[in-house]
């Protein structure tokens, strides 16, 4: 029964994000008004997008030597198993993001769930469960959309794997990570999510749009685990990239 219901999600998963979605038509790309094909970013202008190093930690994708990590994860080890991200938060994804984010742009959301959802894995990577980064409640009012939800439809229908965005609450809000330090970053997060059912033995892929300190992926990795979550994989669009070299 349970199975069933796991497949019946994604599948509607799927047709809610084929209806939302439907690009009948070539649309201009973002980034160069050329033909962007039904993806909203054109083939040359995607080749020409900042991919994340091949020299990365394993485990939280910052900088340092291939297969190796990082010293922050040698202290201590996030409770997320890995983090993902295909792409460096640089220029010019970084305006995009920028823009979707904090200008209201929701006319964006296609484009960039497209091309989140052509680096997600396929085959045996596949999670039981999509989770978004929750928003708190005033903050998703003000913006009027939860960006990290956005690109979790797109990540949930390329994974055929249920999308659940009422599972996790903010339960404070907070000021913005990118205005902090690192140690600043894991304070301003602790206990700020709440896990409304418990998840014993699943493998919860949690989804945002940029990780920096990677912070709020551990926090929020670290509540779904609290509840039995089996493993948890973070996957983000772009991470924040510091070379060491």
């Amino acid at each position: 029964m349970e199975n069933h219901r796991s497949r019946l999600a994604a599948l509607s998963n799927q047709v809610r994000h084929l209806l939302d979605n439907c690009a009948l038509f070539a649309q201009p790309c973002l980034l160069c008004a050329g033909d962007g094909g039904p993806d909203g970013i054109c083939a040359a202008c995607r080749a020409d997008l900042a991919t994340l190093p091949a020299a990365h930690c394993p485990i939280c994708a910052d900088a340092g030597p291939t297969g190796l990590p990082c010293p922050h994860c040698r202290r201590r080890r996030p409770a997320f198993d890995t983090l993902n991200a295909p792409f460096v938060y640089a220029w010019p994804l970084s305006a995009l993001i920028h823009a979707f984010k904090y200008g209201h742009r929701l006319d964006m959301a296609h484009a960039l769930r497209a091309l989140f959802a052509r680096h997600a894995p396929e085959g045996p990577a596949r999670p039981d469960l999509v989770v978004p980064v929750p928003l708190f409640a005033a903050r998703l009012a003000e913006r009027g959309f939860n960006q990290s939800l956005e690109l979790a439809r797109a990540f949930a229908v390329r994974m055929a794997a249920p999308l659940d965005d009422t599972l996790c609450v903010r339960v404070r809000n907070t000021p913005p990570q990118a205005r902090l330090e690192r140690a600043a970053r894991t304070r301003n997060v602790a206990d700020v999510f709440v896990v409304e059912r418990a998840v014993t033995g699943l493998s919860v892929a949690i989804v945002d749009d940029v990780a920096t300190s990677g912070a709020t992926l551990d926090a929020l990795a670290a509540a779904l685990k609290k509840q039995g979550a089996r493993r948890v994989d973070a996957w983000v669009l772009a991470r924040v990239f510091y070379s060491k070299t």
